[in-house]
């Protein structure tokens, strides 16, 4: 079965950064488009940016642009998601999935892990 784990959440101060990391068990990472969504409370989850299979990185929300990037480490069997200049309104539960296209959800997902900024 395959497993998709997200780590590196935490609580963090306005202006301050965390690097979120997607691993895989049984599934290469490297092959697949890989998205990360994020549920603000109250909200529904939502795709903020992607990185497809070509390494292409597309963004969905405006408001992550300049401070959200994707990488991948292949040799690990990777993804992150490094996040700086973090705001309140980035407090959300984070989760990353894996498919063969962006802008869709994924046919894999992790648990997810939350983000706090607050100060």
């Amino acid at each position: 079965q395959v497993q998709l784990v997200e780590s590196g959440g935490g609580l963090v101060q306005p202006g301050g950064s965390l690097r979120l990391s997607c691993t895989a068990s049984r599934f290469a990472l490297r092959y697949a488009a890989i998205g990360w969504f994020r549920q603000a409370p109250g909200k529904e989850r939502e795709v903020a940016l992607c990185i497809s299979r070509a390494d292409e990185t597309i963004y969905y929300e405006d408001s992550v642009k300049g401070r959200f990037t994707i990488s991948r480490d292949n040799a690990k069997n990777t993804v992150y998601l490094q996040m700086n200049n973090l705001q309140p309104e980035d407090t959300a539960v984070y989760y990353c999935t894996a498919g063969a296209w962006c802008g869709e959800p994924g046919d894999y997902w992790g648990q997810g892990t939350q983000v706090t900024v607050s100060s």
